[in-house]
């Protein structure tokens, strides 16, 4: 299994440092997050390496995301507080990634629990239809190139 030795999350997998473990199978570690924005907010993470979720093959990105349906399933059996569950994925420094290992936020979510999503000030304005057909043939065509560097 590859491991990038500077990587926290690799380090997890080695059972190198110490992590709260919620699940585990061949693929993927679930573990909660010590920065939890509400308790039994877990981490899912591929156990190979992989610092972006275009460097996972789909058997492995399809694997954590049927672990974190496994893990909110738990969230809300499990008596604390949790009324929704929240599943974020950061994918880049500007999208807020602080771990360059791919993984995914599972947290729950309750009433009056002061979490939140913030959207820009271009939310909420609906382009014309040709502006968002460019926008869909830009990405079809970069689907075709393969990954970005």
């Amino acid at each position: 299994m590859a491991a990038d030795s500077d990587c926290v999350f690799c380090k997890i997998v080695q059972r190198k440092l110490p992590a709260s473990l919620v699940a585990e199978d061949p693929v993927a570690l679930a573990f909660l997050d010590i920065r939890p924005i509400n308790p039994g907010h877990t981490l899912v993470i591929p156990k190979a390496h992989a610092s972006r979720l275009e460097d996972l093959s789909p058997a492995s990105g399809g694997r954590l995301f049927e672990m974190a349906q496994a893990v909110a399933s738990g969230l809300r059996r499990s008596g604390m507080p949790c009324e929704g569950v929240n599943i974020h994925l950061a994918d880049g420094e500007a999208a807020g990634q602080e771990v360059f290992h791919a993984h995914l936020h599972v947290f729950p979510r309750h009433r009056g629990d002061g979490v939140g999503l913030r959207f820009g000030p271009g939310y909420g304005h609906v382009p014309a239809r040709d502006e968002l057909d460019a926008i869909a043939a830009r990405i079809r065509g970069a689907l075709s190139s393969g990954p970005s560097a």
